[in-house]
């Protein structure tokens, strides 16, 4: 009997071998799809994470006015940059210190643009400083004027460090003072809740125009109305991006 059992024993084990085999193929297969589509989900957060930064929105010309809004530049220059941004927006802030001054140096300073500054909270979490910084800047425009708002908004970016407690409040009047203001004058508009209105219009307005992060930009040829057909650009895009929409717009 033992000589006919070892056939048998050698076929049960290439059997079992060969189940043990599948078994290992299989959960391999699954174990793969798995992690494929952790993968994909990360890959998905990471891209929606972005999204602020990068985001490129496509399509026609989009009706957009600057409204009563502070501008820095020529009234007569022949292109308009509509900005719209939140003071506590770290993509803001990037495009202030990294883009902003070569577009100022080459388009605004020369008379070819003027841009106009809009306010959006796009983050809810940014408030209530950022609207604070924003009615700030209005005041500190409505006692000096244009070049006292762009003054005071350069000062923001330049103190802040974003994301909603980027500065005391307590720091808004002292803002107001180092560049000529009148302090007490100045607390007095901010108090009053002046100019809240004021930015609820601007919030409004960019959602209009289909603005849902920032800083989102328009450029257009000027208009006597003040609004234009606005090309949209989203994001701490490079200065490259606004070179060729800005001189698109000028016909170079």
């Amino acid at each position: 009997m033992q000589p006919q059992g070892q056939p048998l024993n050698k076929n049960l084990a290439v059997i079992c071998g060969t189940i043990i085999v599948i078994c290992i193929l299989i959960s391999g297969t699954i174990l793969l799809g798995k992690n494929s589509k952790n993968d994909n989900s990360a890959n998905q957060q990471n891209n929606n994470g972005n999204q602020q930064q990068n985001g490129n929105q496509k399509g026609g010309p989009v009706e957009v006015s600057m409204d009563d809004d502070a501008v820095l530049g020529s009234a007569n220059a022949p292109v308009t940059l509509i900005e719209f941004s939140d003071y506590e927006c770290p993509f803001c802030k990037r495009h202030f210190m990294e883009v902003y001054p070569q577009i100022k140096k080459d388009y605004i300073d020369t008379g070819k643009v003027k841009l106009v500054f809009r306010d959006f909270i796009a983050v809810q979490g940014h408030n209530p400083l950022a609207t604070s910084e924003a009615m700030a800047a209005e005041c500190a425009g409505d006692q000096g004027g244009d070049s006292a708002y762009f003054k005071y908004h350069d000062e923001i970016f330049k103190r802040t460090t974003s994301g909603g407690s980027g500065l005391s409040l307590s720091e808004l009047p002292n803002i107001a003072r180092s560049i000529g203001l009148n302090a007490a004058t100045f607390q007095n508009c901010l108090d009053s809740n002046k100019f809240k209105n004021e930015v609820s219009k601007d919030n409004a307005d960019a959602s209009k125009a289909g603005v849902s992060g920032t800083p989102s930009f328009f450029v257009g040829k000027s208009t006597n109305d003040g609004v234009i057909q606005g090309t949209i650009i989203v994001g701490a895009q490079p200065y490259s991006a606004f070179q060729a929409a800005l001189d698109q717009a000028l016909g170079n």
